[in-house]
């Protein structure tokens, strides 16, 4: 099992959440963040300077079987690449247990509800 945790731009949140329901992805974790960028000063917009280093961001994550990660990634990077600097970042790590706390059901069947 993988744990994959997305960064993107909150206004793709849409898109990125419907093409991870398409990668037979249906369950996901998301907070709203705010990240430093590399930005080092604001933008000025009528005499006013308006901060723009700190970016609102968009943290998806959530847990998946191994043949469903590179269906996964190709998802976000596809619903939420604009091509810009600040598109976002992935990160994939390694699960080593997961339990299903209703029934007790461990590893990657407790990921899943059974028909």
């Amino acid at each position: 099992m993988k744990k994959i945790e997305a960064i993107i731009r909150k206004p793709l949140f849409d898109e990125v959440r419907e093409a991870l329901h398409e990668a037979d992805i249906d369950f996901i974790t998301y907070w709203d963040v705010t990240g430093v960028g590399n930005e080092k000063a604001g933008s000025i917009f009528r005499a006013k300077v308006y901060e723009t280093r700190f970016i609102q961001r968009r943290l998806i994550t959530f847990v998946c079987r191994e043949h469903l990660v590179d269906k996964a990634i190709d998802a976000i990077v596809r619903s939420a690449k604009t091509g810009e600097l600040g598109d976002g970042k992935i990160f994939v790590s390694d699960i080593t247990d997961s339990v299903r706390i209703r029934t007790g059901e461990r590893g990657p069947e407790s990921l899943f509800i059974k028909d």
